[in-house]
């Protein structure tokens, strides 16, 4: 067994808790380790990558219930990665997955992507962070894609414990400077390398001609207009270089605020409604100050607001909507479901699992989004008016707002090319705070928030719900998600289009030692929220939106109204938000649980059986319509048979099937009432036979 790099254990099924036991002595290990070393696998680098520490003798550990298995091999670290090379992982790999990332292995873990780490000491998991005493035996990394990997190091020299449990812990956990991420060695030592342009993709909206194509594509440019006035970021480090603003706003007036208190377009709805985005003035005291803050945005409203001819209504996102504290409280609560380290902790949270999902009140948040998606929907189609989106720095929950107001309404975003070209206009050049609501520089974790996660999860439901309208398919989202957290890719490691430039434009190799200076943080959480607009123009904001009865039930006639009727695919879409219809993202959550999978389960493994039962009939035919011709039956009984599909996992492409848990499919404890332990046992054992066959 060690010659396959294999360690394999057991152990009574009444233990309380998982303990390793290996068949192989420690000296036997130490002894081969030289003819083990040369069945390694090659530890491959990127361009700009280094290798900073390692560890020899290190086991990766499959959790069961009462016993462990563990490939043997190499934990690395670099400034990249941290990676596991296996000497022969086809030992418990027998279920491979169909999906391959092509930048990272599978037992690769990017820096940025590892979550928390614990150590094991006598059974007992704790965190690690900072200088450690003592050093433990077991290191458990749970990682941000719900990965949870657990390296025994109980075989490894001391001196190499040491060393890759403290890099990992330093490179993972410590205050980072913007300039010391790998995006910057990896873009210096691939700069002569061939790049694949992503103009080819999606429209990258740093010119001007792309912002006035994209008006003309939604018939916006009879009432906007694309302008130039922040180019070189000299009014305005927060916006971008180009944008599209109301035809009759002057070019200073977006001067005056360095660019707030501007309202800047989203989008054009087909009866020429508009949707536009505003962040807040800057907080003054001075009486004199807020006349002028208050003339000022009453001259700016005129540019939109002018009944009977054209009127808006405003949503204020900061003060009326979700905080961003409360969209990391539910999703801390609910990554928590899927960081499962084993089988018995599995079975154990089954029988709560779904009240704690609900408590988590992550499923509540997307429903929320949807909801007033569909709102401002409302008044754009039915009601025709104008609608702009308020918020601090207009950088978070407007993009997230607009976004999904253009899937639903714009077909063009509902193809590959369209929603990455929305991605770019609205979030990136948008100036949506990845670097800090990523947390990626370690800094703080006060302003980390998963809002494109929660913006991919409402695309999710959207697909989930009308397959047909969309040109992309689930597996898309969640390899964009997992790509937050792949520092190869700038488009996700920034603040804003400025940082970015500033940067790593044409890969320069000049780099600031501290990041660009970002306006304040006000409004950051609920209790924070600046009500400057409010106060200014409190009277003014309660004739422009209908009362709350009117809203409700405008968007209920409206909801229900669409929904009577068969879906148009390439025009507008709408959600379902009742209770059962928002569901969990079970391909991007439950992946990397075995327990959790369904063989032959699933859309995918379906469709390939109705596949596989088409081609079979037509091989029948074929044979019947060959039998009046000798020649043609004896090629058509030669012909070979149809395919068989492979193992497909109902969390196709990703699978991870070669966990299997000895426990009943129902937890008996709590539910002696569905029948005796022994009659489960019998009835799973019937469901694992009819599984494989």
């Amino acid at each position: 067994m060690l010659g396959k790099g294999v360690v394999g254990g057991g152990g009574g099924t009444k233990a309380p808790k998982p303990s390793f036991v290996s068949y192989v002595r420690p000296e036997e290990i130490h002894t081969n380790e030289k003819e083990a070393t040369e069945k390694e696998v090659t530890l491959h680098l990127l361009p700009g990558e280094q290798l900073l520490c390692e560890a020899s003798t290190v086991l990766k550990c499959v959790q069961e219930d009462s016993c462990q298995r563990g490939i043997y091999g190499r934990l690395v670290c670099t400034d990249f990665k941290i990676a596991f090379l296996g000497d022969d992982e086809s030992a418990l790999d027998n279920d491979e997955t169909q999906f391959k990332n092509k930048v990272i292995g599978e037992n690769d873990i990017t820096l940025h992507c590892v979550d928390q780490i614990y150590g094991v000491f006598d059974e007992k998991k704790k965190t690690l962070f900072g200088q450690l005493k003592k050093y433990p035996e077991k290191l458990v990394i749970h990682c941000k894609d719900l990965r949870v990997f657990h390296f025994c190091l109980r075989y490894t020299k001391e001196e190499e414990v040491k060393r890759i449990v403290s890099g990992i812990i330093h490179h993972t956990q410590a205050p980072k400077l913007l300039k010391r991420l790998f995006l910057f060695s990896y873009a210096t030592a691939a700069r002569n390398s061939p790049a694949t342009d992503p103009k080819k993709h999606a429209v990258m909206f740093d010119t001007l001609q792309d912002w006035c194509r994209e008006l003309e594509r939604t018939k916006g440019n009879m009432k906007y207009k694309a302008v130039s006035v922040n180019e070189g970021y000299k009014v305005c480090e927060r916006l971008p270089a180009y944008f599209v603003v109301p035809a009759a706003l002057l070019e200073e007036d977006i001067v005056f605020f360095q660019g707030r208190g501007i309202p800047i377009w989203c989008w054009s709805c087909h009866n020429g409604c508009a949707l536009l985005k505003m962040s807040a003035l800057p907080k003054e005291q001075d009486d004199g100050v807020l006349q002028i803050q208050k003339n000022f945005l009453d001259r700016i409203y005129k540019t939109i607001h002018r009944p009977p001819y054209e009127t808006a209504k405003t949503e204020d996102l900061s003060s009326n909507f979700l905080s961003l504290q409360e969209i990391q409280m539910a999703y801390s609560k609910f990554k928590q479901l899927f960081l499962i380290d084993n089988s018995t902790e599995f079975w154990d949270t089954d029988i709560k699992w779904f009240s704690l999902l609900e408590s988590s009140s992550w499923l509540d948040v997307i429903r929320r989004c949807l909801k007033k998606a569909v709102e401002i929907i409302e008044c754009l189609e039915a009601q025709n008016m104008n609608v702009l989106l308020l918020e601090d720095n207009a950088s978070d929950l407007c993009c997230l707002v607009s976004s999904l107001v253009q899937v639903m309404m714009d077909p063009h975003c509902r193809t590959i090319f369209g929603f990455q070209s929305l991605v770019q206009k609205e979030w990136i050049m948008g100036g949506h705070c990845f670097l800090d609501r990523c947390n990626h520089l370690r800094q703080s974790d006060k302003e980390e928030a998963p809002v494109f996660l929660l913006f991919l999860d409402c695309v999710w439901q959207l697909v989930h719900q009308h397959p047909p309208a969309f040109e992309f398919t689930e597996t898309y989202l969640t390899v964009l998600s997992d790509s937050l957290y792949i520092p190869i890719f700038s488009t996700f490691f920034f603040n804003s289009p400025h940082q970015k430039d500033a940067n790593v434009h044409q890969r320069q190799l000049s780099l600031p030692l501290t990041q660009s200076k970002s306006s304040p943080k006000r409004g950051f959480f609920r209790e924070e929220t600046d009500h400057l607009i409010k106060n200014l123009l409190g009277k003014r904001i309660s004739k422009l939106i209908n009362s709350s009865e009117e809203l409700q039930d405008g968007f209920r006639e409206f909801y229900d109204g669409w929904h009577s009727r068969p879906p148009s695919y390439q025009g507008l879409l709408l959600p379902r938000l009742e209770g059962p219809e928002i569901k969990v993202w079970a391909q991007r959550y439950l992946r990397w649980i075995p327990e959790a999978q369904i063989l032959g389960g699933g859309g995918v493994a379906t469709m390939s059986k109705l596949l596989e039962m088409m081609e079979e009939v037509q091989h029948l035919q074929e044979k019947v319509e060959a039998r009046h011709h000798s020649q043609e039956a004896l090629q058509a009984e030669a012909a070979s048979p149809p395919r068989t599909s492979g193992r497909l996992s109902s969390l196709f492409p990703f699978a991870l099937l070669q966990r299997h848990s000895s426990k009943p499919v129902l937890p008996t404890s709590g539910w002696k009432a569905l029948g005796d332990e022994d009659d489960l046992a019998k009835r799973e054992d019937e469901f694992v036979d009819l599984g494989d066959v």
